[in-house]
């Protein structure tokens, strides 16, 4: 193990520092608590250093120890994150796992671990822009109703060759699975056909120039189900519940001088924020993935600069689906109430004083006919807004109290506070209830997997009126481009008017980052792929 040395006195590497501090090539990601820190010539363990709780390390008092470990701990915090060798990375959620039939969204470590060694046709690169995956080149003919995809030639993790039909028959079968969280957005494929060993056809029944963007996210994964693999681009070489995943060697690479295969290894956790804050301070990790408002508050407990804290421009929603349209929540006056009620600056500055908040359903007009819709109400100040909420909570004559659905997290305790402080402040009473308990508003925290106005609109009805449900359904049958676009502006009417969903803000995704990790980069689909983290990725 590597040591530093000033004045005689030796630190293990593994003392607490900054985020640029040790990596794991020189020390193993996962230590226990019996690793020595030799300090002025004794020998102490990491929990009578003060490491387990993420304290200094103690010193034995004597003058030269309390000259010396300032100059050390400076040393450790100033170290910066080499760029080879492995890399840890610490993903909120989970330990991953790698499932041929993920039956709900992915969090972010099984993303993390299906993106890696299960790659679709294609995949996202560092920018969140559609690059080759398992498919080398594409082209779309016949108006967007027809993609062939050519395949490079690649091998299943145990050495099966990967072939056309194979191909095409494990991509229908996670199409047409109901219970994939991207189906409603895929009915428009009509069938999957091998054309020859290497090109694949995918037919649909309707144009959809945005189909690449679908096919990239990871709950398209190419995995073979009975022991589920997939064809990289890295393999799993040490299982477990943190497995170690190395990259799969580059064809183009010099035979006479090939590369480390340990320089671009990665160890994947999936923990708790807390942890992997902490993890990522200690230098312990070069990468903590998959952060929400639900922990952000945790990034000022810990010494974390703030270079190394990077935020996605994630589009997406954000806000309360109305899920219970009962009582005062039984017409859209009564929603319209709760939702002009509520402070929405407030509510994101108690969280992140930089996040900004929102009022529209779509970010921008994306693939409807005319600009997005606005709440009627959005014009007037707060005071005006919430005297027309007091007038009609007084019209309704009976107490008000509505359960909101909201996951754990200081960062939720911080929203909920504000806005039922904002409820409160017109006569209608909050409770808390968990994520996935009865409620009459449920938090909709959730990034677009595509730029697509209908994936806003039906992920925010649920439900909504007959009017907006019938122009949605309309949408997705549409024939033509044109059609599409109209029926999606008359949905984004019909869900602004029955106010069936209150809009917040856009989704908070943030990463920690090490400097080390050059091409790491923010992007609207808060994908960051394990082979896009240095400058040179295979």
């Amino acid at each position: 193990m590597a040591l530093k040395q000033l004045g005689g006195v030796f630190l293990e590497d593994l003392l607490l520092c900054s985020h640029e501090g040790v990596s794991p090539d020189r020390a193993p990601a996962f230590a226990t608590a019996q690793e020595r820190v030799p300090i002025a010539g004794k020998r102490l363990t990491r929990a009578d250093a003060g490491h387990a709780q993420g304290d200094e390390p103690r010193c034995d008092g004597t003058a030269r120890c309390r000259r010396i470990l300032p100059a050390l701990l400076a040393m450790a915090a100033c170290t910066p994150a080499p760029d080879t060798g492995p890399i840890t990375v610490s993903a909120i959620g989970t330990p991953p796992r790698l499932r041929a039939a993920p039956a709900r969204p992915l969090d972010a470590p099984a993303r993390a671990l299906t993106d890696a060694v299960a790659q679709g046709l294609v995949r996202f690169d560092a920018a969140g822009q559609v690059e080759p995956g398992l498919a080398e080149r594409w082209i779309v003919i016949d108006g967007g109703r027809s993609y062939i995809f050519r395949l490079r030639e690649a091998r299943w993790a145990d050495g099966t060759p990967v072939d056309a039909p194979r191909v095409a028959q494990l991509l229908a079968r996670t199409v047409r699975r109901a219970t994939n969280p991207l189906a409603p957005y895929l009915s428009a494929v009509d069938s999957v056909v091998a054309m020859t060993p290497q090109v694949i056809e995918v037919r649909l029944s309707r144009p959809r120039p945005d189909l690449l963007k679908l096919f990239a996210q990871p709950e398209l994964a190419l995995v073979r189900p009975a022991a589920p693999t997939g064809t990289g681009p890295f393999r799993i070489t040490v299982a477990g519940p943190a497995p170690l995943l190395r990259p799969l060697p580059d064809p183009l690479a010099d035979p006479d001088d090939p590369p480390d295969p340990r320089d671009g290894e990665v160890r994947l956790a999936g923990e708790r924020a807390a942890l992997g804050i902490a993890r990522f301070a200690r230098g312990r990790a070069e990468l903590v993935l998959g952060g929400t408002f639900a922990d952000w508050p945790l990034i000022a407990t810990a010494p974390v600069r703030a270079a190394a804290v990077r935020v996605d421009p994630a589009a997406g929603l954000f806000g309360f689906a109305i899920v219970s349209r009962t009582g005062f929540l039984a017409d859209a006056a009564g929603r319209a109430a709760v939702a002009q009620a509520i402070d929405r600056g407030a509510a994101t500055a108690a969280v992140a004083p930089a996040w900004e908040p929102a009022e529209r359903l779509l970010p921008d007009g994306l693939d409807s006919a005319r600009p997005p819709q606005v709440p009627e109400w959005s014009l007037r100040t707060l005071a005006e807004r919430r005297a027309a909420a007091r007038a009609a909570v007084a019209r309704w004559g009976r107490p008000i109290t509505l359960r909101l659905a909201l996951p754990a997290g200081p960062g939720v305790t911080r929203l909920f506070g504000t806005v039922a402080a904002s409820l409160r402040s017109v006569g209608v009473e909050a409770v808390r209830v968990a994520a996935d308990a009865p409620a009459d508003l449920r938090l909709v925290d959730a990034v677009a997997p595509y730029d697509n106005a209908r994936w806003y609109l039906a992920t925010a009805c649920q439900p909504c009126g007959a009017e907006a449900e019938a122009r949605l359904e309309a949408a997705r049958l549409a024939p033509t481009l044109g059609e599409r676009a109209a029926q999606t502006a008359a949905a984004d009417a019909a869900i602004n008017a029955d106010g069936s969903f209150i809009t917040l803000a856009r989704p908070l995704r943030w990463s920690l980052v090490a400097p080390g990790l050059t091409a790491f980069a923010t992007n609207a689909r808060a994908a960051h792929p394990l082979n896009h983290l240095r400058a040179n990725p295979n």
